[in-house]
């Protein structure tokens, strides 16, 4: 059995794309990402984006529909990844970059580059989604000018971002929807 999805909006208008029924994954409901996408309308082209968690691969393939120059996306679960490998194919090949690897085992190593955004969205109830914040800001995966879409099962609260170390933050837009918290969070140099 598989689960589905569409493009809303920008150059893959429509286009569906399907995922595997897997424990535990749970795509960004199309609501929510337009809402995502709303926030995000004038600071998504040509951008980099790290989606650690990617899950169906939803926030991606909506970023590059809308104009993002690159995704990096992670993924642990071997058939999620192969489907998103798949799914991806369509793309200019210098588009994307996916790694079948545990994101937290990832986020560990430090990276070569920063990221304009990243779509922090873990799997619930694991305790993932501080440690990922910590290694985000100790690992060079973010810097001054990037910014943070969060989806958590809790609000968001500048006492979980207090473990972005190296920056200022600020709290953009925030909403719930159904037991789903999300916000866009914006950094700057300390």
């Amino acid at each position: 059995m598989q689960n589905s999805f569409k493009i809303i909006s920008g150059d893959f208008r429509g286009r569906k794309f399907s995922f595997p029924v897997v424990e535990g994954l749970r795509p960004t409901p199309g609501k929510i990402r337009e809402t995502l996408f709303n926030w995000l309308q004038f600071d998504i082209l040509n951008k980099t984006v790290l989606d650690p968690y990617a899950g169906s691969g939803a926030l991606s393939l909506e970023a590059i529909s809308r104009g993002a120059k690159e995704v990096y996306v992670i993924e642990k679960d071997r058939e999620v990844y192969e489907k998103l490998k798949s799914n991806f194919k369509f793309l200019d090949s210098g588009q994307y970059t996916i790694i079948n690897e545990d994101a937290i085992t990832h986020l560990t190593k430090p990276s070569k580059q920063s990221f304009d955004l990243v779509f922090l969205d873990p799997p619930f109830t694991k305790n993932l989604l501080l440690q990922s914040i910590k290694k985000l800001s100790s690992n060079n995966y973010i810097n001054s000018q990037s910014q943070i879409y969060i989806e958590s099962e809790y609000k968001i609260t500048e006492e979980n971002l207090s473990l972005l170390i190296n920056y200022h933050f600020k709290i953009n837009k925030q909403k719930k929807s159904g037991n789903v918290h999300y916000c866009l969070i914006s950094l700057g140099a300390l």
